[in-house]
């Protein structure tokens, strides 16, 4: 192991090398991440090639994480990486337990209570939890204000910036960190680099929708995140504006957020599903496989605690829906 993202052969992988002093003569704590179970730890490095997990791997015990920055204030950089982060989880999931707080913390050198506590706090800006009454604390950080300005006014800039921003704190290429795919991308070059960007604001705005609707479609209760897809209401191409707002999007299965896009579903205003005549009145050749997507119909859209869609959205789509279908 010698730079942050190597793996030593018993899968902890190495986060970050500080330059606080180890336990052993003239070494130094790297904190190593195990790829099972998770756990985030600190290790000397002159023996963090040859590590085991402490919790599952009956590895000896890890050493303590650097908190070098603890109690200093927190950067623009810092805060745009935790606003990303906040946009990536359930809002009822931020305590120091999540894992991903943990890892988080340990890359900025920050306890794991003032990572938490920044991510709490983003929600007193939250247009969503103020209309709720959360107000977090009453005097925040003025970088919190900052970055929900920034988001606001230059979303899709922002968007990138912020995983441009989480590569080079976690070592990892943007394309990993944007969990995007790139069997299909072209060599490198302006035409690659113009996609990559494109897929990362669409991988943004899909793992703010997801975490919103807590993993699940919210037609059928499917929970498997490699099947859901984060849906644009109005559609991507058409509405700059809005193509990262999170009340724009649902979190539907791949059947169900096609027929949505192909305007045979929508949403009335009373959150009711209706599908176009054309799927329910199926003939006997498909009516077996139209039953499971039609049977949805007249029910309820199970509606998110965070960013539930926006009934003007969902009636503009409505519209066009009926008008092609009737």
């Amino acid at each position: 192991m010698k730079v942050p993202g190597d793996i030593n052969l018993n899968g902890q992988h190495l986060l970050r090398k500080t330059e606080t002093p180890g336990t052993d003569n003239n070494t130094k704590v790297w904190i190593l991440k195990c790829g099972t179970c998770s756990l985030i730890y600190g290790s000397n490095a002159t023996d963090a090639f040859q590590r085991k997990c402490p919790n599952c791997q009956k590895g000896k015990q890890g050493l303590e994480i650097p908190i070098e920055r603890n109690g200093e204030d927190w950067s623009r950089e810092e805060h745009i990486i935790a606003f990303d982060l906040y946009n990536r989880i359930p809002f009822g999931k931020i305590d120091m337990s999540n894992p991903q707080l943990h890892e988080l913390a340990a890359l900025l050198g920050r306890k794991v209570g003032s990572v938490s506590y920044k991510l709490a706090n983003f929600s007193r800006l939250d247009p969503y939890h103020q209309a709720r009454g959360i107000k977090g604390m009453s005097h925040g950080a003025k970088g919190e204000e900052d970055v929900w300005s920034e988001f606001r006014n230059q979303p899709d800039a922002f968007a990138l910036e912020s995983q441009i921003l989480l590569s080079a704190l976690s070592k990892k290429s943007l394309e990993e960190v944007a969990e995007i795919e790139t069997d299909d991308l072209p060599p490198a070059g302006i035409e690659r680099e113009a996609l990559v960007k494109l897929r990362v604001n669409q991988s943004f705005f899909r793992r703010r929708i997801l975490s919103a609707y807590d993993f699940r479609c919210c037609v059928t209760g499917l929970n498997i995140p490699p099947l859901l897809t984060a849906s644009h209401i109005l559609p991507w191409s058409q509405d700059q504006k809005n193509r990262l707002n999170p009340q724009n999007g649902l979190c539907l299965n791949a059947v169900h957020d096609r027929a949505f896009d192909r305007h045979m579903m929508w949403v009335e205003e009373d959150f009711v599903i209706r599908f176009a005549p054309c799927l329910l009145s199926a003939t006997e050749k498909t009516e077996e496989s139209v039953n499971w997507l039609t049977q949805f119909e007249g029910r309820q859209l199970i509606l998110p605690d965070h960013f539930k869609p926006s009934l003007v959205f969902l009636k503009t789509h409505a519209d066009l829906c009926q008008a092609k279908f009737g």
